[in-house]
């Protein structure tokens, strides 16, 4: 338990490595925040993390939504007043070969970089 009160914020928690990042977070102690763009998933998250004793809130949230952001944070600090722990697992992927990638896409990731 020795993140008992501490509160985490984890992005894609809803599944694979943002789901055990988040399950080994509550065992030892920690509050969580699943957040996640599948809300469905997420809340599955939270209530296995209920299960092993921390409090849990599934929170719908889009990465690069700034508004999504801003408003997720807002409820977090209402709920537990507080982000201890941040884990910036959620993100994109724009996997394609040079030659295939559009003018948008190239822009996209230049600005990205």
């Amino acid at each position: 338990m020795k993140l008992k009160g501490k509160v985490a914020l984890v992005t894609g928690a809803a599944q694979g490595i943002g789901r055990a990042v988040a399950l080994l977070l509550a065992r030892n102690g920690a509050d969580i925040v699943v957040s996640d763009i599948n809300l469905e998933k997420a809340e599955e998250t939270a209530r296995e993390i209920e299960l092993i004793g921390p409090k849990a809130m599934a929170v719908k949230l889009d990465v690069a939504n700034f508004n999504d952001v801003e408003r997720m944070v807002g409820g977090i600090l209402e709920k537990f007043g507080k982000i201890d722990i941040l884990v910036n697992n959620a993100g994109i992927t724009r996997d394609k070969l040079i030659l295939r990638m559009t003018e948008e896409d190239w822009m996209w990731f230049s600005m990205s970089i």
